[in-house]
């Protein structure tokens, strides 16, 4: 199994940019207009959900292995950077974040969670805030959980911890 050329075998995480980390349950065969079609079978438990990915287009739809070591130590190291704010509009902000998001970069979505995090002492987030926040660090915390094999829970501690360290 080559994860260069992104070949996935059954059994493994891989990450999907618009819904994060799920695992191959299968490689089938359908007919679809005459053709026949190889498809990746990926479930995602947390969103109850099963999607199928055309394996010749898996790349180009941004299917991707969990992140190597190195770039999970860069996104730690992100956490622990000092937040950068754009002084523009709360939609136009919100739109970016969303986008980092579901580009399923970890170390943007890294950019996203430092960005957002607030400390005990500091103001309160608006509700939309809050939602974007929450969304980048459940993504963030389930893909280390996949890669330290370790359960979302003690992924999001990993992930507090850096981010107090930066407060």
């Amino acid at each position: 199994m080559s994860k260069t050329g992104h070949d996935f075998s059954i059994g493994d995480h891989v990450v999907y940019p618009a819904h994060g980390v799920g695992q191959v349950q299968g490689i089938e065969t359908q007919e679809v207009g005459g053709l026949s079609l190889e498809l990746y079978v990926i479930t995602f438990d947390h969103e109850k959900m099963t999607l199928r990915v055309p394996t010749r287009k898996a790349k180009t739809a941004g299917l991707r292995p969990l992140a190597a070591n190195d770039v999970v130590t860069q996104a730690l190291t992100t956490l622990k950077g000092r937040a950068r704010v754009k002084r523009t509009m709360w939609s136009r902000r919100a739109q970016e974040y969303e986008a980092k998001i579901n580009s399923g970069d970890l170390i943007s979505i890294a950019e996203v969670v430092r960005d957002l995090h607030r400390a005990d002492n500091q103001p309160e987030q608006s509700y939309s805030e809050r939602q974007l926040y929450e969304s980048a660090l459940d993504r963030m915390a389930r893909e280390v959980a996949a890669i330290e094999r370790i359960d979302r829970d003690a992924a999001i501690g990993i992930l507090t911890k850096s981010l107090q360290k930066a407060a």
